[in-house]
């Protein structure tokens, strides 16, 4: 009578048996499964360097009809979800999963979600507003939400701008469409606004035409609009005017900085005190 192999497990040998025993059953089913498995992999490959494709040619498109960057990206990732989750279901429907049920999990999953993400929802609504009514394109100087910067991309969930410093800003678009928007590059002119103090002592009449040399000798000062100068009050300590020339909207600051140089330096030629402030005391002696 054979002996069993002596070191080896009975338990072992009998799993080992009932496995090949299945395999044997089910190896038709394997190879189905194994073979569906790698259609559903190379769908799921073959399908995202499609969606890739498709969004890289909508771009080219929207790029070639000179639409914003900003919107361009906005409408991409919206095209490239939707594609993504088409390539999904398709691979899942190769592995036999019935794709009606996975909708409707999804839709009763994706109810819970937006019940729990409302917040997520609303600022996905106002990235399709935003898209849709542009107050502001990429590589404009914009103050939303209570923060300043240059738009750098709008995204489904949010805005990016870039801080004068080189921060980056991210910021939720429910914000943005909840309050005010201020676009500082919109226009192609602004206005530079200037409040000059001068000494009570100062000849108005002189002082008035030492400003408005001062503008003339800058070519960037626009001649339309002509700008203004003018007494705007009887301070504390001085007389103070107002200067608002109008100059295009990319040479602002430029021109800010320079006039105040420019003025101060007219000024200073021109024997004109620009006081600072000061409160004179009177003491009265007390006869006893």
């Amino acid at each position: 009578m054979a002996s069993e192999p002596v070191g080896i497990d009975t338990t072992i040998v009998n799993n080992i048996e009932h496995v090949n025993t299945w395999l044997e059953k089910n190896s038709d089913l394997l190879i189905q499964y194994s073979i569906n498995f790698m259609w559903a992999l190379v769908i799921l490959i073959v399908g995202n360097f499609i969606v890739k494709l498709i969004s890289g040619s909508i771009s080219k498109v929207l790029k070639k009809r000179r639409m914003d960057k900003a919107v361009i990206d906005f409408i991409n990732a919206i095209v490239r979800y939707l594609l993504f989750i088409v390539v999904l279901m398709a691979a899942l429907g190769k592995l036999g999963i019935q794709t009606a049920s996975v909708v409707a999990v999804i839709g009763a999953a994706g109810l819970a979600v937006a019940l729990a993400l409302q917040g997520s929802l609303s600022n996905f609504a106002a990235g399709v507003l935003i898209v849709a009514f542009r107050p502001f394109k990429s590589g404009d100087y914009v103050e939303v939400g209570g923060v300043a910067g240059s738009v750098d991309s709008i995204q489904i969930f949010q805005t990016v701008l870039k801080s004068p410093d080189n921060k980056m800003i991210v910021v939720p678009n429910s914000s943005i469409i909840g309050g005010p928007i201020t676009n500082y590059s919109r226009h192609k002119t602004r206005r530079v606004d200037l409040v000059i103090g001068v000494s009570y002592k100062a000849d108005l009449r002189k002082t008035k035409q030492v400003l408005r040399d001062v503008l003339d000798k800058d070519e960037r000062v626009l001649k339309d609009p002509e700008p203004t100068i003018g007494v705007l009050a009887l301070a504390d300590s001085s007389v103070n005017f107002v200067v608002r020339p109008w100059v295009k909207t990319e040479d602002y600051w430029p021109v800010y900085w320079d006039l105040m140089l420019n003025i101060k330096e007219a000024l200073d030629e021109n024997g004109i005190e620009i006081p600072f402030p000061q409160m004179d005391v009177h003491l009265n002696k007390l006869e006893s």
